[in-house]
């Protein structure tokens, strides 16, 4: 895991793998409809309770519950995003947000892409795993990683394409959101290096993987 910047954790009502780490001074937590049970059973208090409440299957009350309604064009999660959004953070984690109905976890991998493109960066934790977004941008990941890691690119080619570090290398190459080349690369105990210069990157690592360092700018 990377952070400390401050964080918005938000917990969704999809299948839960882990603890959502305990919040430190100047974090978030926002329970998005069902992950209200996560966030409870953590001992966790959120700071916002959002949602059309359908999976919770009852309606919390309080000053920090904003009911969404049933029908409408976006999803719990990425109206807990928003909230956090326009509170400041850049930095999300998201937990609950996987497993269950695939289009709902597709659903969220969309709001990791959207986060990065708006120039905040997105973790979304699985079973095992974690997708994170880069846009413009580049990230390393410290040695000790180990297993496999994956890139796509994401709505649209991704143009000037680097990998370095991993088992196999790239250097200003051009990735295809309709063909799959950047799956199953492997860490080497190396420093890994992976940067696009104009598009999105998916990228999916396991879940104990330290990112060391995060550039802006590719």
């Amino acid at each position: 895991m990377v952070h400390r910047e401050n964080t918005c954790y938000i917990a969704g009502a999809g299948e839960f793998y882990g603890k959502i780490p305990r919040p430190q001074t100047g974090d978030m937590v926002i329970a998005a409809d069902g992950g209200l049970r996560y966030v409870l059973a953590a001992d966790i208090r959120p700071d916002l309770i959002i949602g059309d409440f359908d999976s919770l299957g009852t309606i919390p009350s309080g000053p920090d519950v904003i009911l969404l309604p049933a029908e409408k064009d976006n999803t719990d999660m990425q109206a807990a995003i928003s909230e956090g959004w326009k509170r400041g953070f850049r930095s999300f984690s998201i937990f609950g947000g996987t497993g269950g109905r695939i289009d709902h976890t597709a659903a969220n991998i969309q709001c990791i892409a959207w986060i990065a493109r708006n120039g905040g960066r997105g973790y979304l934790y699985g079973n095992g795993f974690t997708v994170t977004a880069i846009y413009n941008s580049s990230i390393r990941i410290a040695p000790k990683a180990s297993g496999m890691i994956s890139v796509f690119a994401y709505g649209g080619a991704a143009l000037g394409v680097f990998e370095s570090g991993l088992k196999y290398s790239l250097s200003d190459s051009v990735l295809n959101d309709d063909i799959p080349m950047g799956i199953s690369n492997e860490f080497t105990g190396k420093e890994s290096f992976i940067s696009v210069s104009c598009g999105t990157l998916l990228i999916i690592y396991p879940d104990d993987t330290e990112e060391i360092i995060d550039n802006k700018e590719a």
